[in-house]
């Protein structure tokens, strides 16, 4: 089997994550090395890593150059990422800096790998909330034809980074041991609370954040469909990880319940847990560390025609981030495209 030169970009969450997801993959990479802003040494997977901080030459040999992007910043695509191209790597990147560039596809491996044919050497991972949604909608979209989607999404704060993280483990001690909160990550506290902003408002849409926007221009992308009709809600909420989405989908034909069952159980990278009676469906406390998207509550909506409602879940570190990347790498591998 032929082995690539293989470099993560960003020692964080996702970019440790990305590591783990390599390795537990059984990646092909020959070498694996890891870059961010400053050197340090770092146990990641259980392997000592020799973190090496970021310049144009650290491309010099890389075949596969995974960018692992933070929520809500300008990634070092933005200063990299074409670099590394022209260095000869494939860059993966999974900030948002390139997303809606039109010579950058947007890929969802499982959804439209056609997209990666006509690649220039950098391809864009969608906003892990968009990769959770469309995992279940768009198995749908290809036999029901989608109209519209309403969405209100309940996203862990891992999404930020990890300093959000701790800032919600310290609430929970301070408010144990009551103390005053320290609030620096959100503008409000998140300890049992939920808040309904996530990144900055937006030009384009008026009085939607940009997470929202994300949503809705990101699909349109990815399933080549500029005219459907998309409203989202992101909401902030006290999860340490896993994202959370309740979708509304209507479609052009009806949408046979049973149906809908049959497609998404056969769909890659879907797993049905949908016995609502028995208290049976996804919660993100289950659902983190799982490679697959879980899907359940699926019923007929009772207030559009052609419609229904589902309960989506997923991993927004893994497959919302890290592992959609790693899987673009090997369906280009795959697909001989390097």
């Amino acid at each position: 089997m032929k082995t690539y030169n293989v470099a993560v970009v960003g020692a964080g969450l996702v970019g440790k994550k990305m590591v783990e997801v390599l390795i537990e993959r059984n990646f092909p990479f020959k070498e694996l090395k890891v870059f961010a802003t400053r050197q340090r040494e770092e146990i990641i997977s259980g392997r000592s890593f020799l973190i090496q901080k970021t310049t144009e030459s650290s491309f010099e040999g890389i075949d596969f150059a995974f960018f692992a992007g933070t929520e809500g910043e300008k990634g070092a695509s933005l200063e990299f990422g074409w670099k590394a191209v022209e260095k000869g790597a494939i860059v993966i990147d999974n900030g948002g800096d390139f997303r809606m560039d039109p010579k950058v596809p947007l890929v969802i491996p499982e959804i439209n790998p056609e997209h990666l044919k006509n690649h220039k050497g950098l391809i864009a991972n969608p906003n892990c909330s968009t990769i959770i949604m469309l995992m279940a909608v768009a198995p749908l979209h290809k036999k029901f034809r989608v109209r519209r989607i309403i969405v209100s999404t309940y996203q862990a704060v891992s999404g930020t980074g990890s300093k959000a993280v701790e800032e919600l483990e310290a609430q929970v001690h301070q408010y144990v041991e009551k103390k005053p909160f320290g609030i620096n990550v959100y503008p409000h506290r998140i300890l049992f609370n939920v808040i309904p902003h996530i990144g900055n408002l937006s030009d384009k849409f008026q009085g939607y954040y940009s997470e929202e926007v994300k949503m809705i221009v990101e699909t349109r992308k990815i399933l080549d469909c500029p005219d459907i009709m998309i409203s989202a809600t992101c909401v902030r909420v006290p999860v340490l990880n896993g994202h959370s989405e309740a979708i509304t989908v209507q479609f052009d034909n009806y949408p046979d319940i049973q149906q809908c069952r049959e497609i998404l159980s056969s769909s890659p990278g879907i797993k049905i847990l949908d016995e609502p009676e028995n208290a049976k469906y996804p919660i993100p406390i289950d659902v983190s560390g799982q490679d697959d998207v879980f899907v359940g509550r699926i019923r007929k909506n009772t207030a559009l025609e052609n419609a229904i409602d589902m309960w989506v879940v997923g991993d927004n570190i893994k497959k919302g981030a890290a592992q959609n990347a790693v899987q673009i790498a090997e369906k280009m591998i795959e697909m001989k495209l390097i």
